[in-house]
């Protein structure tokens, strides 16, 4: 009778493992599996590594990314991707909606003003050096 109850817990315990662990983590892996299948020309993407860029080509196994201002482009594979920041189409939709407080924000504070400001503090420096140099 004990026998039967201790092999009772023990695969009571083996399946409460496999739902607590594995079967979510296997759930996980499948949907990274499919995000990554599912990039396509147009998507910025962030790899495992950081870089962060455009996808430019696709083939089956890998991708050409494209980065910074230079527009360099380079290859790599599919498994590198982490995060697909924005598809291809959603953008545009997205780009025309939200830039319109930025800017009200960016008018605010004008690069010239904090550039006078600055200028303004390197003036007063240069005062004070040329008060305690004559005394």
């Amino acid at each position: 009778m004990k026998s039967y109850g201790s092999i009772i817990l023990l695969v009571v315990m083996i399946l409460v493992m496999y739902l607590l662990l594995i079967r979510p983590q296997k759930k996980r892996e499948k949907e990274t599996n499919a995000m990554r299948s599912a990039v396509r020309v147009g998507d910025e993407i962030i790899t495992i590594g950081g870089i962060c860029g455009k996808v430019v080509k696709t083939k089956e196994e890998s991708i050409i990314v494209q980065v910074g201002a230079d527009k360099l482009k380079f290859e790599m594979m599919r498994w590198s991707v982490s995060k697909v920041v924005t598809a291809g189409s959603a953008p545009a939709a997205k780009k025309v909606e939200e830039p319109a407080e930025p800017e009200e924000q960016k008018k605010t504070a004008p690069k010239r003003m904090d550039q006078q400001e600055n200028d303004a503090d390197q003036e007063n420096k240069s005062d004070d050096e040329n008060k305690s140099d004559a005394q």
